[in-house]
């Protein structure tokens, strides 16, 4: 197994190395899914174990996606979930996902999130959105049904660019900059409660950096 390292001036979101969840919060949304620090060939990693239940675990951290616009993380998973549609509220499970969220606040109407997924049904670059949330909340398929379960995928996305691209250009740069530039919380949930099935998937470290 491999988890990717750290780059230097990163802004780090979860830190394998730190074996720390302090800073997280928990939310359930239907049972609890398992999260824990394993460790294996020398490395550690987050394991999530969901058996039918869905709940994630959130980080509230601003980051200026001007500075810092590159997500960057490993993941894997030892199966795929079989047989369910994730464009239906019936089959929105996801062995591994990572939101990103920009938070509205009152003006809740605003808040966006964009979840970068591991598809067990759709092929990588495949995008939707949120059987639940409606058009506030987009999946990607970063990985999907064609890659291999039990491997380690190390991502790296332009979070700023994919926010203009998938939630619309605003016209101008000031405007994109003014909608997109703050993100304010990233999330990780695997879940399984829709389609009542199991998942065991693997985090590394996750982190932004300028390129």
């Amino acid at each position: 197994m491999v988890v990717f390292s750290i780059t230097t001036q990163a802004q780090v979101i979860l830190d394998t190395q730190k074996a720390s969840l302090s800073e997280w919060q928990s939310k359930s949304f239907s049972g609890e899914t398992q999260y824990q620090w394993k460790n294996s060939d020398g490395e550690r990693y987050l394991q999530a174990i969901s058996e039918s239940s869905a709940s994630g675990i959130a980080k509230e951290q601003r980051i200026d996606l001007l500075q810092t616009p590159f997500l960057n993380w490993s993941w894997s998973t030892e199966s795929l979930l079989s047989s369910l549609n994730e464009t239906k509220k019936s089959g929105d499970d996801y062995v591994a996902r990572i939101y990103v969220v920009i938070d509205g606040g009152w003006q809740f109407w605003s808040t966006i999130s964009l979840n970068y997924v591991y598809s067990s049904q759709q092929t990588v670059g495949q995008t939707w959105n949120n059987a639940f949330a409606g058009e506030n909340v987009v999946m990607l398929a970063v990985q999907g049904k064609e890659s291999a379960p039990r491997t380690w995928y190390a991502n790296k996305r332009n979070v700023y660019q994919d926010l203009i691209r998938y939630f619309g250009d605003k016209g101008s740069d000031e405007k994109n900059q003014e909608a997109y530039r703050y993100i304010d919380a990233v999330a990780i949930m695997t879940d399984t409660d829709n389609s009542e099935q199991k998942a065991t998937s693997q985090y590394g470290n996750i982190w932004f950096s300028k390129d």
